[in-house]
């Protein structure tokens, strides 16, 4: 997921490591794939892949679709940059776009508008998603996986000790910063079901917890590093990160043990929704 709001963009910084990013990029292509297998249109022309990152799952889209114009928008040079050095050799017309999608407008009808684990940075999905729903024509799918991980051990722990994991169980970081962190932007299921149920001839909602299986140390740690923890890092300045992320990694690995056989168990549930245009 590579797209902030302005605010936001205060908040993390401009630049993605696309390395880190791309640490476990195993975990993270299967939900694209588990979205990309319900899209139910044979021939669609026009794909735009919103928050593409480093184009891995732009270029498959390419490859399903081996007619279709595929464009991969996304707001970081550094993931961009990335995409294009490894665009070769896939099926379809492929080409990079820069754009926020908290404002983002297509240069071309789309057929498909594909957002895998983009829309947790946006806010105000009551508006968010009606407003690209509606730059979709009849026949139109929209096609969005987010993490659901708000309620997840793991962020309770992240918010938890931004607001008391300094000295003395002090808070670290500022007010806005933690009001930030603790905004849950990403909505129940039958949020996206209301909104996209009277104007759809296809509708597909669903959540899945994927049992993810890490290695090495830290590993939860070094999970989120690449993702949800990337506001709070660029939010503290270094004295604050310093303790910040001693504080909450002795928390992870209190609550995400290493096994014996040396792997952390990280279960993360996602949610799914495919419509089609009346």
């Amino acid at each position: 997921m590579t797209q902030t709001t302005p605010h936001q963009r205060d908040l993390a910084g401009e630049s993605w490591n696309p390395g880190q990013y791309l640490k476990f990029a195993d975990h993270r292509l299967r939900p694209a794939l588990d979205l990309m297998g319900r899209i139910p249109l044979e021939d669609p022309q026009v794909i735009y892949d919103l928050g593409c990152g480093s184009g891995n799952v732009t270029r498959l889209l390419a490859d399903r679709w081996r007619d279709a114009d595929v464009v991969g928008m996304d707001n970081s040079p550094e993931m961009l940059e990335r995409a294009a050095a490894d665009a070769d050799g896939y099926g379809g017309n492929v080409r990079w776009q820069t754009g926020d999608l908290a404002n983002w407008q297509p240069d071309r009808e789309p057929s498909v508008l594909y957002s895998n684990a983009v829309i947790q940075w946006v806010p105000d999905h009551d508006e968010l998603v009606p407003r690209l729903w509606d730059l979709l024509p009849p026949g139109g799918c929209l096609a969005v996986q987010a993490p659901l991980s708000w309620d997840m051990r793991s962020h309770h722990l992240m918010r938890e000790a931004l607001a008391d994991g300094g000295p003395d169980g002090r808070a670290l970081g500022s007010r806005e910063l933690r009001t930030a962190v603790g905004n849950r932007w990403v909505q129940d299921p039958d949020f996206y079901y209301d909104l996209l149920a009277p104007q759809s001839a296809h509708l597909d909602v669903w959540t899945t917890e994927y049992q993810h299986v890490l290695t090495g140390d830290d590993a939860v740690l070094e999970w989120v590093t690449g993702t949800g923890l990337r506001p709070i890092l660029n939010g503290l300045d270094d004295g604050e990160r310093e303790i910040y992320l001693e504080e909450y990694r002795r928390r992870l690995n209190a609550e995400y043990p290493k096994r014996a056989d040396g792997v952390t168990l990280y279960p993360f549930r996602r949610l799914f929704f495919v419509a089609v245009r009346k």
